[in-house]
């Protein structure tokens, strides 16, 4: 099979954009709305993200970690503050050197998968290579299929596919453009336990073998667990971090949030 130091690497970052972290968040505030219905879903919010570590996100419903990725990914805007990714300033970045960027430089994986129903895996694969002007090789994608266990199923839709499968093709997809960081949401939220095991087990795999940074949005402990680091949010804020935590250390920390 395939291993993830198989696949071409890109070109050595310049030293100093490697001792930056990842991804880094400075005051950032996000504000829905105006006036009395304005709704403040970041609220100051600061911290960076190492270079080639796992980072869970964790909070009660509202708490803002959806709205975390979605401006530490640069889907989305702040309303003030900076994001930055590795060195650049993604407030700087036009829409369309912003679209560049994700692009090129970060990988996403959705609960709901995502993919195109009809197209193959290898099309759904080689998707972001096409949306950025270049047709995919046949050997890299057969390469991040192999490593994700699907090399024998390059040929069969999403509908041909169980939900682990699909998110799967989803991770390669995620993968094929080799970014520098993939940011997850909730990507066992669909999958029943066992699939949901085997992703979780793949994303720390992608940390720790090829030393991607991964930044995944959850519910759930267990998956948490497989972090090197969770961070916690309550009310748009920033409510702690824990470092190589169980499942039980998350559940208990996200019991008495907001006590």
């Amino acid at each position: 099979m395939t291993t993830l130091t198989d696949i071409t690497p890109r070109p050595p970052l310049p030293q100093s954009a490697v001792t930056a972290p990842a991804v880094a968040l400075r005051d950032v505030r996000k504000v829905y709305g105006q006036g009395d219905g304005a709704v403040v879903a970041l609220d100051g919010v600061s911290i960076g993200l190492a270079r080639g570590s796992f980072t869970a996100v964790m909070g009660p419903s509202g708490s803002g970690k959806s709205t975390f990725l979605h401006v530490a990914a640069g889907l989305d805007r702040p309303t003030s503050g900076t994001v930055a990714l590795g060195e650049t300033d993604l407030a700087g970045l036009s829409e369309r050197r912003l679209t560049i960027l994700r692009r090129e430089r970060i990988g996403f994986v959705f609960q709901a998968f995502n993919l195109m129903p009809s197209l193959t895996v290898t099309q759904n694969i080689g998707l972001p290579l096409r949306l950025n002007g270049r047709r995919p090789r046949r050997s890299e994608v057969r390469e991040v299929a192999a490593r994700v266990g699907l090399d024998q199923r390059l040929r069969h839709r999403p509908s041909e596919l169980s939900g682990g499968q699909q998110q799967r093709v989803a991770i390669a997809r995620a993968l094929v453009s080799r970014p520098e960081v993939v940011f997850a949401d909730e990507p066992t939220g669909a999958l029943d336990t066992r699939s949901g095991r085997g992703v979780l087990a793949l994303l720390r795999e992608v940390v720790d073998a090829d030393g991607h940074t991964v930044v995944m949005v959850t519910h759930d402990p267990v998956a948490a667990a497989h972090a090197d680091r969770v961070v916690l949010l309550a009310d748009g804020q920033l409510a702690g971090t824990l470092e190589a935590p169980t499942a039980d250390e998350v559940a208990e920390h996200l019991a008495h949030l907001g006590d």
